[in-house]
């Protein structure tokens, strides 16, 4: 019987080795072959097409993004969601409290684009790639009003306090190296507006902050003083992952592009920032005090009249028309809290002028007939700053400023190209050319202002303090 034995004889060996040589063969060639494909990619714009999201970290702030009462609201938020929709895509928002963890976030690829809102440090180029400069801030620092003022660095006695990981800790490390005494803490415990907070009420000595975050806080907290300016004119730009193509970058720099010719981030723009950057100290302490302790009085019916627009709105009208003072009369010859015309009481069946419930109801319903006047395709806000200045200068005085706007290539449709035109009715060789003549458009233009700025520090102090919130109904 043969036994079944392996071959061990040298020719064999030879058969062994060639097949083992021709396998070797096909299986390079085969490998060979493979790397000679074209590998499939995506640039990172196509990422984001084919995805269809794009994923925005941001700071949570006043300024950048943040849950209003009825929908996420912000400057940054809705520059985002206007990119988002340039690409037809969706957006998602990635909101953090740190910057170290937001610039982590990006640097590992998990969001797109940051859009954070904050000044660009001059070593961030080298770390990140930099979409265009769309707005420029100083750094100022700030200090409690009545205090001794410091007028430079060398000035400074105590720590200054900063948000860890901001502009403003990257800006103090530059300066560290002509000033080497100088001391700051960084926390991550607080943001900015905390930080100013804790200045306005004696709990810090100074702290460091952008013209847009100290425009708006302004309103709250007037007693924030300037001591000096640290630096000046730095950009602030979106940062897009250094590793990446530049294919997303490009989209993001045609989106500005469009936008600035477009006119819209003008209009978004004067939207969260247009209307503070004047500031007037006395002013905005009177107001305060005058929300804390005249409003709560009338607050009940400005909420119950307050029908298509937010009664905050309508308070700060009343007190930009009357200080809220029931009785008060202007040489013109309105009265009351909402300030009506004899002709306009009238019309709306309001016996008594100086009677503040009657006032409020008669004011509101007005400001909704000149809202449905306002032409139907012209959004909020502008729609509703359009109708404010029709409160106060006429509906046919705005029709011809809007006429002007159109006339030298502005959008008669977006406020910030019509407030700009206003003046011009109070001039000859505009206001002959128009169909209701002079009127006091400066007035109009400023009368507006000022209540976008009563209408944001009510929000706020409605917001955050609730001043309002344990507000009882009136007694029948």
């Amino acid at each position: 019987m043969q036994k079944n034995v392996k071959d061990y004889s040298p020719g064999c060996s030879r058969r062994i080795r060639v097949r083992c040589t021709r396998s070797v063969m096909v299986l390079l060639w085969l490998l060979l072959l493979t790397s000679c494909q074209p590998v499939s990619t995506r640039s990172s714009l196509e990422k984001v097409v084919d995805d269809g999201v794009l994923k925005i970290g941001t700071i949570f702030g006043r300024t950048t993004f943040y849950h209003g009462s009825e929908a996420p609201r912000g400057f940054e938020f809705e520059l985002a969601r206007g990119f988002a929709s340039y690409l037809g895509v969706e957006v998602q928002i990635y909101p953090f409290y740190s910057y170290q963890a937001l610039m982590k976030e990006l640097e590992q690829g998990r969001v797109d684009v940051v859009a954070a809102g904050d000044a660009v440090p001059k070593d961030f180029a080298r770390h990140f790639k930099l979409g265009p400069v769309y707005q420029q801030v100083s750094h100022k620092l700030v200090f409690l009003q009545g205090q001794e003022r410091p007028r430079d660095i060398d000035d400074l006695t105590q720590p200054l306090v900063v948000v860890k990981g901001s502009s403003n800790e990257h800006l103090l490390e530059q300066l560290k190296d002509t000033h080497p005494d100088l001391n700051w803490k960084a926390t991550d415990n607080k943001d900015t507006w905390e930080l100013l907070d804790d200045v306005a009420n004696g709990r810090l000595p100074y702290t460091l902050v952008d013209t847009n975050t100290l425009s708006l806080q302004r309103r709250q907290y007037p007693q924030l003083s300037i001591g000096f300016t640290v630096e000046r004119l730095v950009p602030i730009a979106w940062l897009l992952n250094q590793q990446q193509d530049d294919s997303l970058r490009a989209a993001v720099i045609e989106y500005f592009g469009t936008i600035h010719q477009s006119g819209v981030f003008k209009a978004l723009e004067d939207k969260y920032f247009g209307h503070v950057r004047d500031f007037n100290y006395v002013d905005t302490k009177v107001f305060l005090q005058a929300a804390r302790v005249k409003l709560p009085d009338y607050a009940h019916w400005f909420k119950q009249y307050a029908s298509d627009i937010d009664w905050r709105l309508l308070a700060a009208m009343s007190y930009q028309e009357s200080h809220w003072k029931p009785d008060a009369t202007s040489y013109t010859g309105v009265r009351g809290l909402m300030m009506l015309t004899r002709d306009t009481a009238r019309e709306l069946n309001i016996d008594s002028r100086t009677d503040a419930q009657s006032s409020i109801k008669g004011g509101a319903q007005y400001v909704s007939n000149l809202l449905a006047r306002i032409p139907a395709r012209i959004r909020r806000p502008d729609r509703l700053w359009m109708a404010l200045a029709a409160y106060n200068i006429g509906m046919g005085h705005l029709e011809d400023a809007r006429t002007l706007t159109q006339r030298q290539g502005g959008n008669p449709d977006l406020w910030v190209d019509v407030k700009r035109r206003l003046p011009q009715l109070e001039q000859k060789r505009y206001y002959k050319t128009t169909r209701y003549g002079f009127a006091r458009g400066h007035e109009a233009r400023q009368y507006v202002e000022n209540i976008r700025r009563y209408y944001d520090s009510l929000i706020y102090l409605d917001e955050n303090t609730r001043f309002l919130s344990a507000q009882a109904a009136p007694s029948s």
